[in-house]
């Protein structure tokens, strides 16, 4: 296949489930990496089975010919008394990514979330909106971690995603009009702006000069209507199998790729699926994703 104007990756949470444990739970480390280096895909983010040390994950990345492109960082920026120590743990991430050449932070707010606020009881069942405090204080949070990455030359892209308080395209505006475009980026995901109510074009379209990070994800809408009818949330979403990758779901990217070539985006994309690997097997999904994207570009621009 042609190589794309912009660069591709892959996320391992298409072998391995962040959010749901039991998914990919006996993939290997060794498994994700050397399917990556199949597929012909050469940046990755993060993943639970990855080892930690810098050192020992370099070098069996760079034998690949991967790099690591990003890592997810959880901060409760939205409650001031968490500021200090959220920000250190920032610039302890961002040394990390730093030492790895990665070049941007997936960040993403974790305040009033069923799953991820430490904050949080079990027999909750609804995510909790930020009221205007906690707006200014997530912003301010925001643009200081902002700038520690900018530090250590990395963006912070921030990551809108479901089952979190910055999730609908409201959301997604007010914390670009909140936030210091010279700090704080965004991570345009396709499969978290459907699943929070937006049209992803028009996100793409509205905030692209903030986009400095890509997730391309899909969504099966069968199954997200009827988790919407159930009530049901974030993590069951998962589980009920609403995200798979592009080209098999609902979503035609025909007119996304379209803007980013037209808009010469020459970032990282990287493909997800977010499914149970043992129903959607990772590099055979990944593999046909693969043939959806290229088959979607005119060959005057590969």
């Amino acid at each position: 296949m042609a190589e794309l104007p912009f660069k591709l990756g892959i996320h391992p949470i298409n072998w391995v489930g962040e959010d749901v444990r039991e998914h990919g739970a006996d993939t290997t480390f060794e498994q994700i990496v050397d399917e990556i280096q199949k597929l012909g895909l050469t940046g990755t983010e993060m993943g639970r089975k990855y080892p930690t040390d810098p050192v020992v994950l370099q070098a069996e990345l760079s034998k690949r010919g991967i790099r690591l492109v990003s890592q997810w960082k959880s901060v409760l920026f939205s409650d001031p008394a968490y500021r200090a120590s959220e920000l250190a743990a920032y610039r302890k991430h961002a040394e990390f990514l730093h030492a790895m050449g990665s070049t941007v932070i997936s960040t993403c707010e974790v305040g009033g979330s069923l799953h991820f606020d430490p904050r949080r009881s079990p027999n909750e069942q609804e995510v909790i909106r930020l009221d205007e405090a906690g707006w200014q204080s997530l912003a301010e949070g925001l643009n200081a971690a902002g700038a520690i990455a900018k530090e250590y030359g990395l963006k912070l892209t921030y990551h809108h995603h479901g089952g979190t308080a910055v999730e609908q395209p409201e959301e997604i505006d007010r914390l670009m009009a909140l936030t210091d475009p010279s700090l704080v980026y965004l991570l345009f995901d396709t499969g978290h702006a459907y699943y929070g109510g937006a049209d992803p074009l028009d996100v793409l379209r509205k905030h692209y000069d903030r986009i400095a990070y890509i997730h391309l994800k899909d969504i099966r809408p069968d199954v997200l209507v009827e988790a919407r009818e159930a009530k049901s949330d974030f993590v069951t979403c998962i589980r009920k199998g609403v995200f798979t990758v592009p080209g098999d779901g609902c979503m035609d990217f025909k007119p996304i790729l379209g803007e980013l070539l037209a808009r010469g985006y020459n970032g990282w994309a990287m493909l997800e699926g977010e499914q149970d690997p043992s129903e959607h097997p990772a590099y055979d999904y990944a593999k046909n994703a693969l043939i959806y994207i290229h088959s979607l570009i005119p060959t005057e621009s590969r």
